[in-house]
């Protein structure tokens, strides 16, 4: 039986990792979660040759290349202990969606099942990763990530609509009210609870 994928995306500050923490404590029996963020810090934490090259990547705010990635998260994906699994933040462009994709196609033990897309404001997003006493460089950050999410989204839209996977869900909401619109969804669309 493959892993059924569910991939979650959106914008910085759109709640993607506290939405799919919730959503996985309400169905731990039956969901892994990975973030593609946490797996970029383990590697720069490690200090190991692939994360110095991550984080010159992550300093200046762009995406950490596909590849460089890829190949851990299938691994991940493929041995987990649950059948369902949560990914967050990826794809993060156009490069990691063709990739991923192509390994999925390659790959009997995955299926890509739904794309999520968590739409929030760019006001809500500043809002939410921005402090009032954030420093002009982590503004700066934060508007240069913002500008490479815009950049790609349309193109991510219509890749993963053309397969009428994607769904879109207001973030602008309460993280429970977000977390109980996706888990009906997954319930009544996908079926893959209940």
């Amino acid at each position: 039986m493959p892993k059924k994928l569910i991939l979650i995306i959106g914008p910085p500050g759109a709640g993607k990792s506290t939405e799919c923490k919730l959503l996985t404590e309400k169905h731990k029996d039956d969901i892994d979660t990975y973030s593609v963020t946490n797996i970029i810090k383990e590697r720069i934490a490690e200090d190991s040759a692939i994360g110095k090259l991550m984080n010159t990547y992550v300093l200046k705010g762009d995406l950490v290349p596909g590849d460089l990635i890829m190949h851990e998260v299938i691994d991940l994906i493929k041995n987990g202990s649950k059948d369902i699994v949560l990914m967050d933040g990826l794809p993060r462009g156009l490069n990691q969606m063709k990739t991923l994709g192509d390994a999925i196609h390659m790959d009997d033990n995955i299926q890509l099942v739904s794309v999520i897309k968590i739409k929030v404001s760019k006001d809500t997003a500043r809002k939410r990763r921005l402090s009032d006493t954030a420093t002009q460089e982590e503004i700066a950050i934060f508007e240069h990530k913002m500008d490479i999410y815009e950049d790609l989204l349309g193109q991510i839209e219509s890749y993963y609509k053309k397969d009428d996977l994607l769904t879109i869900i207001d973030g602008e909401k309460d993280s429970e009210v977000v977390v109980n619109e996706i888990d009906e969804f997954l319930t009544k669309q996908v079926s893959l609870f209940g």
